[in-house]
């Protein structure tokens, strides 16, 4: 039942962030007040569908300075302030591209275990850092000054340059070999994704890294009652990230989910606001 209610929520979110029809119609980018709003999760500015903004263009374009200082804060405020109340809640809600991967990892192959090595998920740390952090701050006005989304951001691809290609031929003309690498990295990530839960997610999205280390101190976040729990690992079986939840709730993996409810100690409850927590294990 809860997974049916999440799927809801993402189709309804997927397709709310991207109801601008008369951009896909026309290959035009909304460019209406709106705009200037940030969006929670992944969702490409560039979308001819897409009514906001996405935090991690808008977060670079501050480093990069081509925002103004109170614009800037802004955006940042946006991302702590989600981060500091839902944590990774986004990625597992909100997100139309966790939405499409989980979709893909729902086609019958087999699916191989080593995909799923826990060191690949510190890469989306650096690319946070290179990516979103210096590239812009050392490329002011410069071809970095967007270097996630220039560079890597195969979401950019799939939401932006294909539709915006389809609606406008002409743009063929313009493609680069920039943009070809990136179409590869977008397929790439979409096939590894019918092997392995979110690809991108794990391993490469800056803004799942940055609502992942709020994870533990967010306002909604899972807790654990250390008195009830047996230690069985019945949650961590039904965990699709496979985090050892009754070990670790608020891993910065954990995308809220909640496959892991209900335990069957009834150790494991969500937290939410202001709740008080007794007997939590929360780290």
């Amino acid at each position: 039942m809860n997974r049916t209610k999440r799927r809801a929520v993402q189709v309804i979110f997927a397709l709310g962030l991207n109801s601008y029809i008369v951009g896909f119609m026309e290959g035009k980018i909304y460019q209406g007040r709106v705009k200037n709003l940030c969006v929670p999760g992944l969702n490409c500015t560039s979308c001819p569908g897409a009514w906001g903004t996405c935090p991690v263009s808008m977060l670079q374009a501050g480093i990069a300075g081509m925002l103004s200082l109170p614009a800037a804060l802004l955006a940042l405020g946006f991302i702590l302030a989600i981060g500091l109340s839902l944590g990774r809640f986004v990625c597992g809600w909100f997100c139309p591209f966790g939405l499409l991967q989980e979709l893909i990892y729902g086609l019958p192959v087999n699916k191989p275990g080593w995909v799923k090595h826990k060191n690949f998920q510190y890469l989306k740390y650096i690319i946070l850092i290179v990516f979103v952090g210096l590239l812009p701050a050392l490329s002011i006005w410069g071809p970095s000054s967007m270097a996630f989304c220039r560079y890597v951001c195969p979401v950019e691809v799939l939401e932006a340059s294909l539709p915006l290609t389809l609606a406008r031929p002409a743009l063929m003309s313009m493609v680069g070999l920039g943009l070809v690498l990136k179409a590869v990295f977008l397929l790439s990530m979409l096939i590894l994704a019918s092997f392995v839960l979110k690809p991108f997610c794990r391993f490469i999205c800056p803004l799942g890294a940055i609502y992942g280390v709020f994870n533990p101190v967010s306002l909604y976040r899972l807790q654990l009652d250390e008195n009830k729990c047996s230690g069985c690992g019945s949650c961590q079986v039904r965990c699709p990230m496979n985090i050892a939840v009754y070990q670790e709730p608020n891993h910065p993996e954990c995308i809220r989910c909640n496959e892991c409810l209900p335990c069957p100690a009834e150790a494991l409850e969500i937290k939410r606001f202001f709740k008080p927590v007794a007997n939590a294990k929360n780290r």
